[in-house]
């Protein structure tokens, strides 16, 4: 064997908290799992989380939230998703205020903090319909975060509204809109985006409505879909769109990663297990070194590789998913309940603590 002085350099610099480059990580992907593991827990242990009093290290988090999709009306037709609908189909819908009344009140009595509400690109749906659902919960329940509206549902606002971005926000900020999930994210690259949601946002747009939110002080998170027809290099790249724009505006609170489900989609592509699940969260740990929680991903991989992704970079479980109806109608069904949530963090020794939206520790 040759030995490599400068690959002995790089792993220690990892180790040492310091920032790595695109070709940096890349030669990082390549390293045996355990190894890339093992670098991503110690860049685990060295993110600072001033709510957690300076415990981080011991403490894995999860949210009790539920999942509501408002519709699944959707005219943009990605070919990964199982769930959308057109008008015209029997089992389309639009929520009423009683079922979201009865899907909050079912959360609350759960323990739940938050809704984490998104729905197609309703063609036909208009800018009161939203300011009155976001207002009626708000009202009825102030207590409850509406963590609402993907990147690509608020271009399809812009366009449908004939509105400024920054205008929408605000309104429905001031109608009650509390955060942003990172959903429609996928790959940042435009050639993946147009081979497998042609008429969705692109890049620069999702990425523009994480900076307008970010600087109207409204907190986000980040993801990524991969697996499909993407290359590990614009993974790579895609991390590195997300680590730029936090640089910039310090908005995003974690990073979401999960594997292509397939069943039920149009989308053609060979799908990655487990192994590549593990490989991209530890990867994106050690990239994303501003970015101070990492989810586990177990609705995609089950309880048991959810669980060992937490010595793979994360540090939260994410939400016990109350309810969850798009990744499920690609075929995956798993559910886990606070106590198993509990047990999967305490088994590997950690404290496990609820939070918010936010990760301020609730318990």
């Amino acid at each position: 064997m040759i030995y490599d002085a400068s690959l002995d350099e790089l792993l220690q610099r990892v180790w040492d908290g310091q920032r790595v480059t695109a070709v940096e990580a890349l030669r990082l992907y390549h390293l045996p799992l355990e190894e890339l593991g093992a670098l991503s827990d110690r860049r685990r242990q060295l993110i600072k989380a001033p709510a957690y009093n300076g415990h981080g290290n011991k403490i894995v988090t999860y949210i009790v939230d539920r999942n509501v999709n408002y519709t699944n009306v959707c005219n943009v037709y990605c070919k990964f998703c199982a769930f959308y609908r057109t008008e015209k189909e029997d089992d389309s819908y639009v929520i009423t205020h009683e079922e979201m009344d009865k899907k909050i009140e079912e959360t609350i009595a759960l323990g739940g903090t938050q809704i984490l509400m998104q729905g197609g690109h309703h063609p036909k749906l208009s800018l009161q319909w939203y300011l009155d659902l976001l207002s009626h919960i708000k009202t009825k329940f102030p207590q409850i975060n509406i963590h609402g509206f993907s990147p690509s549902e608020f271009i399809h606002f812009r366009e449908v509204f004939n509105l400024p971005l920054e205008e929408i926000i605000s309104q429905f900020v001031k109608a009650g809109l509390g955060s942003i999930p990172g959903g429609g994210g996928e790959i940042l690259v435009d050639r993946v985006r147009k081979r497998i949601s042609p008429l969705k946002a692109m890049s620069d747009d999702w990425m523009s409505v994480m900076d307008v939110a970010h600087k109207l002080g409204l907190a986000s998170t980040a993801t990524m879909m991969f697996g499909h027809v993407e290359t590990v290099e614009e993974r790579i790249e895609h991390l590195e769109r997300v680590r730029a724009q936090q640089d910039k505006t310090k908005g995003f609170t974690a990073f979401i990663a999960w594997t292509f489900q397939a069943e039920h989609t149009m989308l053609k592509a060979t799908t990655v297990g487990a192994h590549e699940y593990l490989r991209m969260q530890a990867l994106s740990r050690i990239y994303l070194d501003n970015v101070p929680n990492i989810q586990s991903s177990w609705v995609t991989q089950g309880q048991e590789i959810g669980q060992i992704a937490l010595k793979y970079g994360a540090n939260d479980l994410g939400s016990i998913m109350i309810e969850e109806n798009v990744v499920s109608q690609a075929g995956t069904t798993f559910r886990m309940g606070v106590a198993d949530m509990k047990r999967l963090i305490t088994d590997l020794g950690y404290e496990a603590h609820q939070r918010d939206n936010w990760y301020n520790l609730l318990n």
